[in-house]
């Protein structure tokens, strides 16, 4: 009849399967987070030059007209330097004309500046998508590994799962709880005793000790310096052991 010992071990090999599966993601996770960043902050960047490309060309738009305009009132104001009466009526008319033309200038000169800095932009923004493109394609692939992973361990995960309940079930209160109580610190809470040391952190058990951990395996025993529950030397844990203690 299995003791208490043996059900500690086989609970401590399917964890140690457990957290295998959980550190195959290592780092992922994080990988995924910096990649989310990347993509949008390159996101951003297009977002931010698109705007700033629109607003150009609506200015672009509305100067164009507002130079036909300019254009129109100066043909008619000369038209009309040759109906005046007087020379004040013809300084007057001169001067607006002038100023139309400064006005007419300057918006041309606004235009052309905008124009170069339109074409600049433009192959910025070039730029900009082919980043977005390669940080979007990055993340996706990251995206993908983790759905892989999760997806394959799916099953393996639930199967592991339901043997460490069947195992834990078999497994006394006082027991079980202890175990977890370790596992806070160390993922290896239950070790074996091995050349007459703690093979979780070495140190040296007391002979005492190891003869009441191999006599009394109903009852827990822990490592004086780490803290850990200690298995004898001899339990012996196999893939096939654990299993055939589910099929009880």
């Amino acid at each position: 009849m299995e003791n208490q010992t043996e059900f500690i071990a086989a609970l401590a090999i399917v964890d140690s399967k457990l957290d295998e599966l959980k550190e195959d993601f290592g780092d992922l996770p994080e990988q995924v987070r910096v990649r989310q960043n990347s993509y949008d902050a390159a996101k951003k960047l297009v977002n931010e030059t698109e705007g700033i490309l629109d607003e150009i060309k609506k200015f672009a738009s509305s100067a164009k007209v507002t130079l036909v305009e300019l254009k129109d009132k100066e043909d008619k104001l000369t038209q009309q330097q040759f109906s005046v009466r007087n020379n004040k009526e013809f300084d007057a008319i001169s001067n607006e004309i002038a100023h139309l033309k400064q006005e007419h200038e300057k918006l041309s000169n606004q235009l052309r500046i905008e124009g170069l800095k339109q074409e600049n932009l433009s192959r910025i923004l070039e730029s900009q998508k082919e980043q977005l493109e390669r940080t979007q394609i990055d993340l996706q692939e990251k995206e993908e590994e983790v759905k892989y992973l999760t997806g394959e361990q799916n099953e393996e995960l639930a199967a592991l799962n339901k043997k460490r309940n069947k195992i834990a079930k078999k497994i006394d209160k006082s027991f079980i709880d202890e175990y977890e109580r370790i596992r806070t610190q160390h993922k290896d809470a239950a070790v074996k005793i091995k050349r007459n040391s703690c093979s979780g952190c070495f140190s040296a058990i007391p002979a005492q000790l190891i003869v009441e951990v191999r006599n009394n395996q109903d009852k827990a025993f822990f490592c004086e310096s780490c803290g850990r529950m200690l298995l004898p030397d001899e339990t012996a844990i196999t893939e096939d052991d654990y299993k055939k203690f589910l099929e009880q």
